[in-house]
């Protein structure tokens, strides 16, 4: 008994050290602590609050208010006096570049007349807005330092080095409070069940994002900048734990746009034009394509002047993957190829039959054929003040409309009858009278004959046809 116990006592003895080499001391207070203050004060400088002034002309009935009128009119009056009012608004940003560029969001900045940015240090300057792109919903603007001071700045890195669970912190400006710093875990990656903004693919986060974070940093343990917060999901507009991101990848494809030309102004950049319809892949499509599991994006449909038509994809094709980078769903396909830059070439791997092939693909601007031939129509018809254009790739794209050809409503203007919610732009004009109207020169032949019983307009909204008679 005595040398089993001496024995159990001489094995721990020796086993002892093993288990204390497994396990590595603390090299320095920040890791005792386990403190995020090195990382912060690395990135913190850099990220900005910004403040911004928009005056807003809103029209008000002159029965507003009156029980008796508004239960006939109710708020449908074309009319009314305008009224002015300076909206105030604030946000979060992230200098990228020592020279004054800062990366925030589009709807921080959007339709603003003043910007003013403030650094973590207190430092004031007046910015300039130079890039508003609402499909991803970033914005760009620049700091006048007057003197060319350099300012601090952040780093981006690639978000493709994230993993699930991995650790990361949120800065920004909640509720105007000031500076605040959050952490958390990246929750999912590439995010698209949303309908945030028009590419919809994002960093979902735990760290807490509130009002006010739009537009600062999430961070990534290495001090590098992995994405825009830009959303939260709430009931309440509190923090729930589920905040999404913008990809850094979007947010360098934005800068390198704007660098290279391929912007237009303050109205976005200009992306490559896929001209297809496309759909996710389910479990029955899959196991009919003879497919291993669910995942790519399933062609549907292709424009005549599409450039994957003219690389050779053909309807029932599904991308699996575009420059190496695998797809899971068509949100993923249209990220990915938004990140080709206008005149390169994209490698899309493609599934038909059990069988695999790679196309050579261009990344081309949308096409403005036939010319839009923008018109602002007028006289007494019910679409009198009304602006209205043919139906082109390009203008597809701007009104965000699926129809190949026709014609659409881009604007209205004035107090022509069309100002009075007769229609909208984006409204596609099907036919008057009965008769249709494909072109831009249709659609005024057909007003100018004019009507002494009244109008008959159908019109396609959101894809969902609809008549309307007015009198």
């Amino acid at each position: 008994m005595f040398r089993l116990t001496l024995t159990i006592f001489l094995c721990f003895l020796l086993t002892a050290p093993a288990f204390a080499q497994d396990r590595a001391l603390p090299q320095s207070r920040e890791q005792v602590t386990l403190s995020f203050a090195p990382l912060v004060k690395k990135v913190a400088p850099a990220v900005v609050n910004i403040y911004t002034q928009r005056t807003v002309t809103r029209r008000v009935s002159p029965f507003a208010g009156d029980p008796f009128f508004e239960q006939f009119f109710g708020g449908a009056f074309g009319g009314g006096m305008a009224r002015q009012r300076v909206e105030n608004a604030l946000g979060s940003g992230v200098i990228v570049q020592a020279n004054g560029l800062v990366v925030t969001n589009a709807h921080v900045v959007k339709n603003a007349e003043e910007v003013k940015v403030v650094l973590a240090d207190g430092r004031e300057f007046e910015a300039d807005i130079t890039l508003v792109d609402e499909p991803s919903d970033l914005a760009l603007i620049r700091i006048d330092t007057k003197d060319g001071t350099e300012l601090p700045y952040a780093t981006l890195k690639h978000s493709e080095a994230l993993e699930v669970g991995d650790m990361v912190l949120a800065i920004g400006n909640p509720f105007g409070v000031g500076q605040t710093v959050t952490s958390g875990i990246v929750s999912a990656l590439a995010r698209s069940s949303l309908d945030i903004n028009d590419i919809n693919f994002f960093i979902q986060t735990d760290a807490a994002i509130n009002p006010g974070n739009s537009g600062g940093a999430l961070v990534s343990m290495d001090g590098g900048v992995v994405g825009i917060n830009s959303a939260i999901y709430s009931r309440s507009g509190g923090s729930l734990g589920i905040g999404f991101a913008i990809p850094s990848e979007m947010v360098a494809a934005v800068i390198a746009a704007e660098k290279a030309g391929t912007a237009k102004g303050v109205h976005g950049i200009i992306r490559p034009w896929l001209g297809v319809s496309v759909q996710s892949v389910t479990a029955d499509i899959a196991e009919s394509l003879g497919m291993d599991k669910p995942g790519g994006a399933l062609i549907v449909k292709l424009h005549s002047a599409s450039p994957l038509k003219e690389a050779g994809i053909k309807a029932g094709d599904v991308v699996t993957a575009v420059d190496g980078k695998q797809i899971r769903d068509p949100a993923e396909m249209r990220f990915r190829m938004a990140m080709v830059p206008i005149g390169n070439e994209m490698l899309v791997n493609v599934l038909n039959k059990g069988k695999t092939k790679d196309y050579k693909v261009a990344a081309t601007a949308p096409p403005e054929d036939p010319p839009r031939h923008e018109t602002l129509l007028d006289g007494q018809n019910p679409l009198s003040g009304a602006v209205v254009s043919n139906i082109n790739p390009a203008v597809s794209t701007e009104m965000g409309i699926d129809e190949e050809e026709g014609v659409v409503v881009t604007d209205i203007k004035g107090r022509g009858i069309a100002a009075m919610r007769v229609v909208r732009p984006g409204d596609v004009i099907v036919s008057v009278n009965g008769r249709e109207t494909k072109t831009v020169d249709d659609l005024k032949k057909r007003l100018e004959r004019g009507s002494v019983r009244g109008w008959e307009l159908v019109i396609s909204r959101d894809g969902h046809k609809s008549q309307i008679y007015v009198r």
